[in-house]
């Protein structure tokens, strides 16, 4: 079995208050996007779980969420079949893009298909959380979902499945602590308040106001992490600079985000800019 395992961007993140358990309430709201992961499921016959990649900084042992999710059907159903799952990485490790909770979503919903499960999206769902707070949101077959709690509660938005959107996504190279920028924010919440909530955008999406959408684009971890990881600000400036007004940090960084009109617009400044910015990958992608 060959799956497709597709990115995601926040286009607005409203880190709420810290809670009991350590996490975080947010708001967000997740566009899933065409840059993907190749994921191969191939049956064993017996009960061990195994790791293939050609990205040599994936873990192959139990810290790779893909095999979290796999141990964790397996455990949940007391399951005597192993698994062999091929990562082809293209989604750039540590980015704020979601990779690794997507993978692990999509080997929930392949070994529901491949093991004849027959779980529901509610039990996968259920099973997703346990994995991490991004990982629900991909386990739903839509564009576009609000995400509260930690994150992990999702609201699809089928009514936005007609909108494609354009990006150019920067991605520097570095590698970005995610436990540090949310201490960093719990220092430093007062600075990186909303100017409009999420709603705005939202009306925005509505209407294909692409002017609104990128006014009202919001990461609170975004002014964290660019003052940690200069390279962040430095990203944006180029972008800024070469006339574009809709750009965002995903998650907790650092790969930066822009909207454009086209196709044709992204891959041209994707061109003109790698050839300048050798240090940073370039990448074109839609809303999918």
């Amino acid at each position: 079995m060959i799956l497709n395992s597709y990115a995601k961007l926040n286009l607005y993140l409203a880190v709420l208050d810290k809670r009991q358990d350590d996490y975080h309430n947010l708001d967000t709201l997740f566009e899933r996007i065409s840059l993907a992961d190749r994921i191969t499921l191939k049956p064993r016959r017996d009960r061990e779980i195994k790791i293939t990649t050609n990205c040599s900084c994936i873990p192959r042992d139990d810290t790779n969420l893909a095999w979290r999710a796999a141990r964790l059907l397996q455990g949940s159903f007391n399951l005597k079949q192993g698994i062999d799952i091929k990562i082809q990485k293209r989604i750039p490790i540590g980015s704020g893009m979601g990779g690794g909770s997507s993978n692990a979503a999509f080997v929930l919903t392949g070994l529901n298909q491949l093991w004849k499960l027959g779980l529901s999206q509610k039990s996968l769902v259920g099973l997703a959380k346990k994995i991490g707070s991004d990982v629900p949101f991909f386990i739903y077959d839509c564009a576009f979902a609000q995400g509260s709690l930690r994150g992990d509660k999702i609201r699809p938005l089928r009514q936005f499945a007609g909108i494609k959107l354009w990006h150019i996504v920067v991605m520097p190279k570095i590698k970005v602590s995610t436990p540090l920028i949310y201490k960093k924010w719990d220092e430093y919440s007062k600075l990186t308040k909303p100017a409009s909530g999420v709603r705005i955008l939202l009306s925005a999406l509505r209407k294909r106001d692409f002017y609104l959408i990128g006014k009202s684009l919001f990461n609170s971890l975004e002014q964290i992490t660019a003052g940690l990881y200069p390279e962040v600000r430095r990203i944006k400036e180029v972008l800024l600079g070469k006339g574009l007004q809709s750009i965002l940090m995903s998650g907790s960084g650092p790969a930066v985000f822009g909207i454009l009109p086209s196709r044709k617009e992204a891959v041209s400044l994707s061109k003109q800019l790698s050839t300048k910015h050798r240090s940073w990958q370039f990448f074109v992608t839609h809303t999918i």
